[in-house]
């Protein structure tokens, strides 16, 4: 007998790094939409926007890949704007100016995915498909505030589009194959967030059942893994921790310069902030200029997707090796520093301890014990981290823990949601929206 015809669904797994796109075609098959780029054929699409200025000073975009392509080839006229989705959950964010332009973080997120389909072209036609968008169980950000980053995701794709917590849709594609019963612990490590959730697989007749059980998340994940490799290796010689003297006293220079460099979407809004201006008066009196020389260079000339791309590939290096050389070369700035996986390991200790934490309170929801988890998933770029894996290993055996599809896992799984006899089970309710 052929299997039921199921409706087209659209998976949407806006990233604070990447964006994946997933489709469901009628007879339940699910696909990842692939693209052409210069590089290859690539399912991940960096979450990134570039603007140029057009005619009449409008701002012109483009995105993920070839935002990348038209920066490094125009570096002085372009805006680029990195893990704008951090932004969601922020009151302080009320927009951001480009050239003649407002866009509010919303106008981010629909020029993103409008360009997006622009390069899709026939291989995909959104208008119209029920689209499935994952959010996280806690918005990265100080202070986050749900329901504000509901409505400005409603803003953005619509009204249509139902919302499901990515590491409830990663434990549906982990659980496509599964012939017995199980209870699935879920860990999603993305670029802002770390999120969890537990839910109960079991077997009705011909089909597998699922019980969602209990959600946790954290503000913590591989940005902030950057971040410590940032502020150990790279930020103390771009001045931090340096003194300057005024009226013959001699002080620290403040911390707060270099807190952008936690968030690589920051550090294209310094450029025009107070901040800068102040830090281009305090180089004046450092005593140790050529550190602030190097950290205005940095700013002006926008170096700092070539600084993302350094410390990822060290992040990357040691997930297999046991040490690493983080090098940054662009304009006059030349460095190179070595760094172990146990340096590494104890910069991100604080974040660790927060992922621990988080899981015994994902725990602690589901009224469960570690026993009573059969199996663990592990999912998202940052998962590759050994330090990350180990606390999971070291709880539960390395036998129940379960990784692959790191990249794809939450896309498909939303489509999947789509398939389901009664897909609203999985769906976010209270938008923010009345």
């Amino acid at each position: 007998m052929p299997s039921p015809s199921r409706p087209r669904v659209l998976g949407i797994d806006f990233g604070t790094t990447n964006t994946v796109v997933a489709m469901a075609s009628e007879n339940g098959a699910i696909s990842t939409l692939s693209l052409p780029t210069a590089r290859g054929v690539i399912t991940a699409f960096r979450s990134v926007l570039a603007f140029h200025e057009g005619d009449r000073g409008q701002p012109v975009a483009e995105v993920g890949p070839w935002a990348i392509e038209d920066f490094l080839k125009h570096p002085a006229g372009t805006r680029l704007i990195q893990s704008f989705k951090t932004y969601a959950a922020s009151a302080r964010f009320d927009g951001t100016r480009i050239f003649n332009r407002t866009f509010l973080f919303e106008d981010l997120v629909a020029t993103y995915f409008r360009h997006l389909w622009r390069h899709a072209g026939d291989t995909l036609d959104p208008r119209g498909l029920p689209t499935i968008v994952g959010r996280p169980v806690t918005f990265a950000g100080a202070d986050p505030v749900d329901a504000l980053a509901m409505r400005r995701y409603v803003n953005a794709f619509g009204r249509g589009a139902h919302y499901v917590y990515e590491p409830v849709a990663a434990s549906l594609f982990f659980a496509r194959g599964f012939n017995e019963d199980a209870t699935v612990l879920v860990g999603d490590f993305g670029g802002g967030t770390s999120d969890f959730s537990i839910t109960r697989f079991a077997r009705d007749g011909d089909r597998m059942c699922a019980t969602p059980l209990a959600h946790a998340g954290v503000a913590c994940a591989g940005d902030s893994f950057d971040y410590q490799i940032i502020s150990h290796a790279i930020s103390p010689l771009l001045g931090m921790g340096g003194t300057y003297v005024s009226n013959g006293k001699t002080l620290t220079i403040p911390n707060h310069f270099y807190a952008a460099l936690a968030r690589w979407n920051q550090l294209a809004l310094m450029k025009w902030s107070k901040d800068m201006r102040d830090l281009r008066e305090l180089r004046e009196q450092a005593e140790d200029r050529d550190a602030l020389d190097r950290f205005v260079e940095l700013l002006e000339n926008d170096y700092s997707y070539a600084l993302f791309r350094a410390v990822s590939a060290a992040k990357e290096a040691l997930s297999s090796e046991e040490s690493t050389h983080l090098t940054f070369r662009a304009g006059t700035i030349d460095i190179d520093r070595k760094i172990t996986r146990r340096d590494f390991e104890r910069w991100i200790a604080g974040e660790l301890n927060e992922i621990r934490r988080t899981v015994d309170e994902t725990l602690r929801r589901a009224a469960l014990g570690d026993s009573d988890v059969d199996k663990i998933y592990l999912t998202g770029g940052s998962s590759f981290v050994p330090a990350v894996r180990a606390i999971f290993t070291e709880r539960f055996g390395a036998a129940r823990v379960h990784r692959g599809g790191e990249f794809e896992s939450i896309a498909q799984g939303l489509a999947l949601v789509g398939t389901e006899p009664d897909p609203a089970q999985w769906y976010v309710t209270g938008t923010g929206v009345a």
